[in-house]
């Protein structure tokens, strides 16, 4: 039976309550519009035995607004460092921290940056490809290489092997966001998703230890430079043509550098911290981003033909807008999940109105949001002339991603590269085979081959 046939809620309601949600989980893997259409239609929320699903885009954008009702709890005990009221910023709910924190963070990404980032952006991605001479596994050798030299250049974690701020920043996106109680995996998969995610934080605390303490001491070395350097001394580099050394500006310094008041509450270990939370966000969620909208391209030949007259352009933003309108299609993934910390009831005065138990899982779908008719017009069609603000792709609400500017310049820039190209093609699809258990699929692009004249 054709998908758009299928009626999903009868087969749902028919099988047996241990196969329901298997069900579930494998239609929106293998057939999410059909059936998240079904579900906006008929059954907006849908409760499973294992949690419940919310497909509307007003409900999944009301609650994502709700963070001391639908809470990251499902997720704070992975992110923590020293316990579950501390860690990162983003295990946190509208508390001190987390506004304290992100505000913090938002000023020292200075948006004027952006054009700078951009800018290596775009020269990591043209030194890639001209290297690889005419095909490339895309995904390690090119979607991940890229952000991890941002990490580097820009963010700062620099004096450490690439492959290592890779493997740190794919456990614990692993175990934060794909080993949940929703996703049903077994005993043996959950331990030993915990084991490497636990491995990869113990070397990254002391990595940032190192880090932190190798950047204080050149941030004290150049001030005192600065410092004893007269006016004179100053203008004798400036008449031998010489440069003063340089003060390098990347994140982790600026962090360092800049002084705040006791009160604000913001020592050295919170730096550290968020330094860390930089890398972690930074690399696989972009990896993921830029290998699926390439294929989507690649699947879709007038719509790259498209990309492609548009990426020649001068018009950046025109590019862009056709990536953001490629990810509604394919989102990294396709909820975000909270856990109800009180008793709620939603959708009130609609025929859809539900009451929400406390400690429900609730999987908000943002792939069904961004297709209902009430954010997009005719949404099933490609159409990159498109509303920005209904998309979801990085979030939104107080968690929204910290570095979503960054993100906004990063994969556009890297998939313009690529689009670039002449004659781009691909004889395969993304080859998502888990890497702890290859009879199975994971949740991240491992593999993907593409090739260009």
């Amino acid at each position: 039976m054709d998908a758009a046939e299928k009626d999903y809620l009868k087969e749902y309601d028919a099988a047996p309550e241990d196969q329901k949600y298997p069900l579930v989980q494998g239609w929106m893997r293998t057939e999410p519009l059909p059936f998240f259409k079904q579900l906006r239609e008929e059954r907006p929320v849908l409760q499973t035995p294992e949690c419940t699903l919310v497909a509307k885009f007003t409900d999944v954008r009301d609650m994502l607004q709700m963070p001391k009702i639908f809470t990251v709890d499902l997720y704070k005990v992975k992110m923590s460092v020293t316990g579950p009221d501390d860690g990162y910023l983003m295990a946190h709910d509208d508390d001190a921290l987390h506004y304290r924190e992100k505000s913090l963070m938002q000023g020292l990404l200075n948006r004027n940056d952006l054009p700078r980032v951009r800018k290596m952006v775009t020269e990591f991605s043209r030194e890639i490809l001209d290297e690889a001479g005419g095909g490339i596994e895309l995904v390690n050798d090119y979607c991940r290489m890229v952000p991890v030299r941002l990490v580097q250049e820009y963010f700062g974690l620099d004096g450490i092997d690439r492959e290592k701020l890779i493997r740190w920043s794919y456990w614990n996106q692993y175990d934060a966001f794909n080993n949940q109680p929703f996703d049903m995996l077994s005993d043996q998969e959950h331990k030993r998703i915990v084991e490497h995610h636990d491995e990869a934080s113990k070397e990254l605390v002391a990595y940032i230890a190192s880090l932190m303490l190798r950047k204080i001491i050149h941030v004290k070395v150049m001030d005192f430079l600065y410092m004893v350097l007269s006016p004179i001394q100053k203008l004798i580099y400036r008449v031998l043509g010489m440069a003063l050394p340089e003060r390098p500006d990347t994140m982790v310094m600026r962090m360092i550098r800049t002084k705040f008041a006791k009160q604000v509450d913001f020592p050295l270990t919170r730096v550290g911290t968020n330094a860390g939370g930089l890398l972690i966000g930074a690399i696989e969620t972009t990896s993921q981003a830029v290998a699926q909208v390439v294929e989507y391209f690649i699947e879709h030949p007038a719509i790259l033909k498209q990309a492609k007259d548009k990426a020649q352009g001068s018009d950046i933003a025109a590019f862009d807008a056709m990536v953001w309108e490629a990810l509604r299609f394919r989102p990294i993934r396709p909820d975000i999940f909270r856990q109800a910390a009180s008793d709620y009831t939603m959708a009130k005065g609609t025929n859809h109105e539900t009451e929400i138990k406390s400690g429900t899982i609730v999987r908000l779908l943002i792939h069904s949001a961004m297709f209902d008719t009430y954010a997009y017009e005719a949404p099933d069609s490609f159409n990159p002339d498109r509303n920005f603000y209904h998309n979801f792709a990085l979030g939104y609400g107080p968690h929204q991603c910290l570095g979503k500017y960054v993100g906004m310049e990063m994969i556009p820039a890297m998939v313009r590269e690529v689009v670039l190209q002449s004659d781009l093609s691909s004889e395969t699809k993304i080859s998502y085979v888990n890497p702890l258990f290859p009879d199975r699929e994971g949740p991240f692009p491992e593999d993907y081959e593409v090739s260009w004249s």
